[in-house]
């Protein structure tokens, strides 16, 4: 248990931010400035090595799948449930970062043997943990302080990332007889790449209306919508083409899988408005960190595990 005092110095403001400069505001899916950075901005060499690597590792995952592809999440999980947890020990919060951390790979593992039934034991688990020693933190004679604020924010943390996460890895156990657990995974990955490139093309070339300006002043409607389009369409030719099934099912998961991403991109721009921060670490050069690139996929994920389990069923 670590107790978290918030540091002093100014902190580092988010792109999304109405306080960032708007010179250095840099346009990405949902842009509204389609201006770049320039060279004080990202390392693109840096960034692209570092894409490719993880294209390399999720392609290793999958082919290894399903016991790559659970390990590949769980470090994932990991390291994002670290890197969250760490900037909120930068704040006043007191959160155990070991439950939150043991919980999330709980939940990840239990998936495999037990399905929904061993990540719900693994999360009811995880908050009764929170709870409890949040409550006797200062020791039986002290109250503490703040206690529903933390708990509050360590149940958001279990849900946001290893909750949404375990069903990430279950996308590894849905499977037909003739069809393989890899091509539900690399459905999910083509319509992610699709939604992003679709968002990124659309916004870049005709943004103008921001799609929610408080949050995160440089997503707009238009790339909003060219995620929509070519999420979908991509989610319809790969339920169609590569497991065999109806069209409509490939619909429902182009756009619940764009929908669910763009919420998931903004509910971690409010995260880092709230903190004062602009990346959740420095650990992926030209990227911040893995929570900046997992933030739309965890709740992404979720929802294409709920469609696809009708495809595998």
């Amino acid at each position: 248990m670590v107790r978290c005092h918030r540091r002093q110095e100014h902190p580092t403001v988010s792109d999304d931010s109405p306080a960032a400069p708007a010179a250095d505001r840099k346009t990405t899916g949902h842009g509204v400035l389609p201006k770049p950075k320039n060279g004080a901005g990202r390392d693109l060499k840096a960034a692209i090595t570092v894409g490719v690597s993880l294209g390399a590792l999720v392609l290793l995952a999958i082919a290894f799948a399903p016991m790559g592809w659970y390990l590949l999440v769980s470090v994932a999980i990991a390291i994002g449930t670290w890197e969250v947890w760490r900037r909120l020990s930068e704040s006043s919060c007191v959160i155990s970062g070991a439950t939150l951390i043991l919980g999330g790979q709980a939940m990840v593992w239990l998936s495999w043997p037990f399905g929904v039934k061993g990540v719900a034991a693994a999360f009811v688990t995880s908050v009764l943990a929170l709870m409890f020693s949040r409550l006797f933190v200062n020791g039986r004679f002290v109250a503490p302080t703040n206690y529903l604020r933390d708990t509050a924010i360590g149940v958001f943390v279990l849900a946001w990332i290893p909750l949404f996460g375990s069903f990430a890895a279950q996308l590894s156990l849905v499977h037909t007889q003739d069809k393989s657990p890899g091509l539900f995974i690399v459905t999910f990955m083509l319509c992610v790449i699709a939604s992003d490139v679709g968002g990124y093309a659309a916004g870049v070339m005709f943004g103008s209306h921001p799609l929610a300006p408080a949050v995160s002043p440089k997503k707009s409607l238009e790339g909003f919508a060219g995620s929509v389009v070519l999420g979908s369409l991509t989610g319809v030719l790969c339920v169609v083409f590569l497991l065999d099934d109806e069209w409509w099912l490939g619909l429902a998961l182009g756009l619940g899988l764009v929908v669910c991403a763009t919420l998931g991109d903004l509910v971690e721009s409010q995260f880092k408005r709230e903190i004062g921060i602009k990346d959740m670490s420095d650990l992926l050069p030209g990227h911040g960190g893995l929570m900046d690139r997992m933030d739309g996929l965890l709740p992404a994920a979720m929802v294409t595990w709920l469609i696809l389990s009708f495809i595998g069923s």
